[in-house]
């Protein structure tokens, strides 16, 4: 037997799966594998996190999360920008946010999409001096001054964090030291310098790693505004905030790292912040559910061969960056009160034994037609996936609890 994670708060308690009022049977009555995504959820996080960040702090959504478009619809009016990673992303950012709230982050950008960026007027983080300058050039071809922010390689990383984005060679963002020459550079071509954009880390459930970095990044951001000698207009700080999906995992203390956050950014009044945050604001509110097909036995291990698998949640099945395997929370929907009666693995209808939703996992007893929950799937999922693998159909999505106006 191997431990699962924590299902969230709000479904917890739950016997009988039910979200915006309707069972987990009820939604999976369309077809299933489906993404059911729960605004309500989403809706709330939002609201606790306005009412714990300082007032100084924009907040925008990183849609490399989820780029369901009902979802960005809906959240958008909700944040205070779009922060995008292709011309795809741009032009779906575009339809819910005006540019001038959307910023444009990631390496290899393409001339094409140099050009949309600056054409749009959205903000363009520039990973490289070589991307500055083909940037400079797109706004002389195009007429059009271009909003140019720099993103900062930091000389430091954020401890605990699932994705280190700092602290050592990468392809992502110029290194600190050579960012005031650039950002000369910008300002004195006549660009749009609209600040940086310093990134460490995400997924971090350590509170005290994640106030660390946050000080680090506002003093980072004040020695390289003195160096450049140019005053940015906003200073995004990046995310790190994680969610709990193992075993042991523990929530983030938001009001202990909004506070600390406003005590270090009030010496800091001529810029804005903002705090880009994918998961944490909708990977909670996502569930995976799919169906039992199939119950068999094998050398005293028990299989529930179910519709969906690896080509619709990778993160699932441990095959996307999970150095050691572990569980993501499941249940069998019906029956979530259940302590569990034996011990079996969920695996998907893929040719291949990495397509493994569950491992050894204590459940109720489930058979063919039972709808299995895997909670905590509504970042990096459908759009994270392999969906072209097999042949199989793509995943439906639903996005529940909208609020009726």
């Amino acid at each position: 037997m191997k431990p699962v994670g924590p299902i969230p708060p709000g479904y917890a308690a739950q016997d009988v799966l039910t979200v915006a009022g309707r069972t987990a049977a009820e939604w999976a009555e369309e077809g299933t594998p489906l993404y059911l995504y729960d605004f309500a959820v989403v809706a709330a996080r939002v609201a606790g996190l306005r009412t714990h960040l300082p007032d100084a702090v924009s907040l925008h959504y990183a849609v490399k999360a989820n780029p369901y478009e009902p979802l960005v619809r809906a959240l958008a009016p909700l944040v205070d920008g779009l922060d995008v990673a292709s011309a795809g992303e741009l032009a779906l950012a575009s339809r819910h946010k005006p540019a001038a709230a959307i910023s444009f982050a990631g390496p290899g950008k393409r001339d094409f999409e140099l050009e949309a960026a600056i054409q749009a007027g959205a903000t363009l983080n520039l990973e490289s001096e070589g991307e500055a300058e083909r940037a400079l050039a797109a706004g002389q071809r195009l007429g059009v001054t271009p909003r140019l922010a720099v993103r900062v390689n930091p000389d430091f990383e954020l401890r605990g964090s699932g994705m280190r984005m700092g602290g050592r060679a990468s392809p992502f963002g110029v290194d600190a030291a050579r960012v005031p020459a650039l950002v000369k550079r910008l300002t004195a071509e006549g660009a749009d310098w609209r600040g940086f954009h310093i990134f460490a880390g995400s997924q971090s459930l350590d509170t005290a790693a994640i106030i660390e970095t946050q000080a680090a990044t506002v003093a980072l951001a004040r020695r390289l505004r003195d160096e450049a000698g140019a005053m940015p207009p906003l200073v995004n700080i990046g995310g790190g905030l994680g969610i709990p999906y193992f075993a042991g995992d523990m929530a983030v203390d938001v009001a202990a790292v909004g506070e600390a956050l406003g005590g270090v950014i009030e010496t800091f009044p001529e810029t804005r912040f903002a705090i880009e945050l994918g998961r944490y604001l909708v990977g909670e509110a996502g569930i995976y559910l799919t169906r039992v097909i199939d119950r068999k036995e094998s050398q005293s291990e028990t299989f529930l061969v179910v519709d969906g698998g690896l080509h619709q949640h990778l993160a699932a099945t441990g095959n996307f960056g999970m150095v050691v395997r572990r569980n993501y929370p499941v249940a069998v929907a019906s029956r979530m009160a259940n302590a569990g009666e034996e011990t079996v693995s969920v695996v998907g209808p893929l040719c291949t034994p990495l397509d493994r939703l569950a491992d050894k996992v204590v459940l109720p007893s489930a058979g063919v037609g039972d709808v299995i929950a895997i909670f905590a799937s509504g970042a990096y999922g459908a759009s994270a996936s392999p969906s072209a693998f097999l042949g199989h159909a793509p995943v439906r999505e639903v996005l529940a609890g909208i609020p009726h106006t």
